[in-house]
């Protein structure tokens, strides 16, 4: 049976969201930031809208059992490399719609603690299963079949994993996730992302990794394939940086080698920014990774990734990023005696040019999330007042760095073409 690896170890703890001030820029804030600024608030993004219309989309076929309809549609937006405005790849979203009855129907009956044979655990999979018999599939639409019943094990899977095992997980939990770890990978045994010309297939097998025996000799390789596949897609680039730090799969030494090695194979697209996509969660979770970072070069990959996408989203996540997710205080794990300090204080520091210079609108859910280093599995109980959490954040911020013209008097209004100031 194959060893589950690592994900089977009690995860090594996040450093902590900022706590007492959640404003990295400077010391003391402005009064009343609100009243001074004036900015476009976008709650719901077009991108959003158009995620969820294609989980949507997928979910629909699949209670409709319209797998041959499914399935093509997967298998074209593959091709095409379809994405959202912000890169989601829609191929993901509709094969992440067609599994989540299935996925949300297991993932409560494990929270409730049904029997291993409880039709609320093993129905929705069973039907997956007998689909790979009873559907006439081609073999344009047959990889696409085994993704989706591969990565509802891989979610079910990691159900059974929890995330609150911190003392080590209870055998019957992991030989259950082990299971379904296993028949993933059968599943995907027969078929190959590269040629296949798939990035989804690619991304699953990726996937995978988590439970394999041979995890470090892999990443780099299954990775750099993914990429390669789909180098317009930077969240390959950032999940390989987080699978390559020590408590993963790999080393800061490999971190650093593959930041540089993706950089040079994606230059003509992304710039330097090939290397601060891989290294963007790596040191924001793991103070170690600062201690090969090239922050020269970080920033101005910084600078290549808002010329390459200059989308306010992409904007959003860099400032937020910049602003909230980088700072320590003494609840993280570097302490405030951080060795990387002026390092770290030095990237931050782009939140101001990146807010000045390319801030146009505020997207608060983006800085929720940054608050919680985009931790995915962070806990949102109310949408609503995590917007409100991340715009409260982001106004902090900004009136941090607009500071010195409030306190003269000035109102700051956020525009298509630039900032606008003004006395008031």
């Amino acid at each position: 049976m194959t060893r589950l690896a690592d994900c089977l170890k009690p995860t090594a703890q996040i450093g902590a969201q900022p706590s007492g001030s959640e404003t990295p820029l400077g010391a003391f804030p402005p009064p009343r930031p609100e009243t001074h600024i004036s900015i476009p608030m976008r709650e719901l993004t077009e991108d959003t809208t158009r995620a969820d219309a294609a989980r949507t989309r997928g979910q629909f076929l699949a209670r409709q059992d319209m797998w041959d309809t499914l399935l093509h549609e997967i298998h074209q937006a593959d091709m095409a490399r379809a994405t959202t405005g912000q890169g989601l790849p829609v191929a993901e979203l509709l094969a992440f719609g067609a599994r989540t009855d299935v996925v949300q129907a297991a993932d409560t009956a494990i929270r409730d603690g049904c029997a291993c044979d409880d039709p609320a655990l093993t129905a929705g999979i069973n039907a997956l299963e007998a689909l790979r018999h009873d559907l006439d599939t081609t073999p344009d639409t047959a990889p696409y079949l085994a993704t989706i019943l591969a990565q509802t094990h891989l979610d079910i899977g990691w159900a059974w994993r929890g995330n609150d095992w911190r003392d080590g997980l209870p055998e019957d939990r992991r030989q259950k996730c082990a299971a379904h770890f296993d028949r993933a990978t059968g599943l995907m045994a027969p078929y190959n992302g590269v040629e296949l010309n798939s990035p989804l297939v690619a991304a699953t097998q990726c996937a995978l990794l988590a439970g394999a025996s041979d995890p470090n000799q892999r990443i780099s390789d299954d990775y750099e394939d993914l990429i390669d596949l789909d180098p317009h897609n930077f969240r390959h680039m950032r999940a390989l940086g987080h699978y390559l730090l020590p408590r993963w799969f790999g080393s800061y030494a490999e971190l650093d080698r593959q930041a540089k090695n993706t950089a040079a194979r994606t230059r003509d697209i992304w710039g330097d920014g090939g290397y601060t996509w891989v290294c963007f969660d790596a040191i924001a979770r793991d103070a170690g990774a600062f201690d090969r970072l090239d922050a020269d070069r970080f920033i101005a990959g910084l600078h290549d990734i808002v010329a390459a996408r200059p989308d306010q989203a992409t904007v959003n996540l860099l400032a937020a990023y910049c602003a909230l997710t980088l700072p320590l205080d003494a609840s993280s794990d570097a302490r405030p005696n951080d060795r990387h300090a002026d390092k770290r204080a030095r990237v931050a520091a782009s939140a101001d040019w990146l807010i000045r210079d390319h801030l146009t609108e505020l997207h608060p859910m983006i800085w929720a999330h940054a608050l919680d280093r985009f931790d995915n599995n962070a806990t949102v109980g109310s949408v609503e007042r995590f917007a409100a959490r991340g715009r409260r954040s982001a106004f902090r911020v900004l009136g941090e760095v607009f500071g010195d013209d409030i306190r003269r008097g000035t109102h700051i209004t956020f525009t298509e073409t630039g900032l606008s100031m003004r006395s008031i």
